[in-house]
């Protein structure tokens, strides 16, 4: 098969479109979960939790958090694991990766080394569970060693072993306070019919159709990779080094774009490498750096419109003044200030905020 060659502005609508940021709106949460194939949690708030931000960003209005607190609780068409939500349907392709762990040896050693322990939390879930954390009694023999905040931190670092490993699941949360239970009264039950190999394989192809285009191998990102493998076709792109994959059902499609204001941790925009040689934009999140060292904002909002990220807005949630306060508008290319405008009052009406602008 011939290779590919695609320009810029085509890799760009690729990812926007895969990313369903063009003007074809989803039709409800469950769609754009099952297509973007999860949301992020983050426990920053400086405007909106970033899952909550990512789903406003493609359904508007007709998003209301309570929607994907319903999902995950109640409906379960939803599941947590490893600080993403994702469509239930995608649990199959989870398990046998859950099934093979732990995989690092100190982590074995310190299960094995705590097997009563081990029980002890399976039993107690299995009589009061739902629970929170704290309200798990810690009956370990071994502390979990560590220079790190997980030092003797045992209850925790149990849950999320068995987390891994498919025998305890997040049941609901409580703020930003896990409830654990057993995966069984969690968890529907899903055929074992995929090989570790296979369902990696499958994970890497719907990967890419939420990306649309990726690399084959890139930086390690913790939880959720941004490379997909061999998934896909090969491609080049112009003005780029080497190779991509690309998801050849969003190839030739007609596009519309729309201006949108991003989550930093939004899926188009997480791969900084990747949206400096497609779209060449640069972006820091830069609420770790000192305020006097920051060139955008402490929570910036990329800003998309069309197929271009064109700036970067700087605004706070300031729920006590019942504003969301603009602090600044940077531009990167020229952009239609109104369709901006429109787009921050926009976020403000569904925060149920009025728009404070920095004089």
């Amino acid at each position: 098969m011939a290779l590919l060659h695609i320009d810029r502005t085509q890799a760009r609508r690729i990812a926007v479109r895969a990313q369903l940021l063009d003007a074809t709106r989803p039709t409800g949460l469950l769609d754009t979960l099952r297509r973007l194939t999860l949301l992020q949690i983050d426990p920053t708030a400086a405007i909106a939790p970033n899952a909550d931000l990512v789903a406003w960003s493609r359904l508007a209005d007709a998003y209301d958090p309570s929607q994907l607190q319903q999902a995950v609780e109640r409906d379960r068409s939803a599941f947590e694991l490893g600080a993403m939500i994702r469509p239930i349907e995608d649990l199959r392709l989870y398990l046998p990766d859950m099934h093979t762990r732990p995989r690092d040896a100190k982590a074995r050693e310190w299960l094995a080394a705590n097997a009563t322990f081990h029980r002890d939390v399976l039993a107690l879930l299995a009589e009061k569970g739902p629970l929170l954390s704290r309200d798990i009694p810690d009956t370990s023999t071994v502390p979990w060693p560590s220079s790190g905040w997980t030092d003797n931190r045992n209850v925790t670092q149990l849950l999320e072993i068995l987390n891994n490993r498919g025998e305890v699941a997040i049941s609901a949360r409580r703020g930003r306070q896990r409830l654990f239970d057993l995966a069984s009264r969690v968890y529907p039950t899903v055929a074992a019919d995929l090989s570790v190999e296979e369902a990696a394989r499958l994970r890497d192809e719907r990967r890419l159709g939420a990306l649309g285009i990726a690399r084959a191998r890139t930086t390690a990102y913790p939880v959720e990779p941004a490379d997909v493998g061999e998934a896909g076709e090969e491609a080049t792109v112009e003005g780029t080094k080497g190779t991509w994959r690309v998801d050849p059902t969003l190839l030739g499609q007609p596009f519309e774009g729309r201006t949108a204001l991003l989550s930093p941790f939004d899926r188009l925009v997480h791969d900084r490498t990747r949206i400096e040689e497609i779209f060449e934009y640069e972006y820091t999140l830069e609420m770790y750096k000192p305020a006097a060292k920051r060139r955008w904002g402490y929570f910036a909002l990329p800003i998309l419109h069309g197929d271009r990220l064109v700036g970067k807005l700087d605004a706070t949630a300031d729920r006590k003044a019942g504003v969301l306060r603009v602090n600044a508008i940077h531009e990167d290319a020229p952009f239609p200030r109104a369709a901006v405008d429109d787009e921050i009052a926009a976020l403000a009406a569904w925060l149920g905020l009025d728009v404070a602008r920095a004089s």
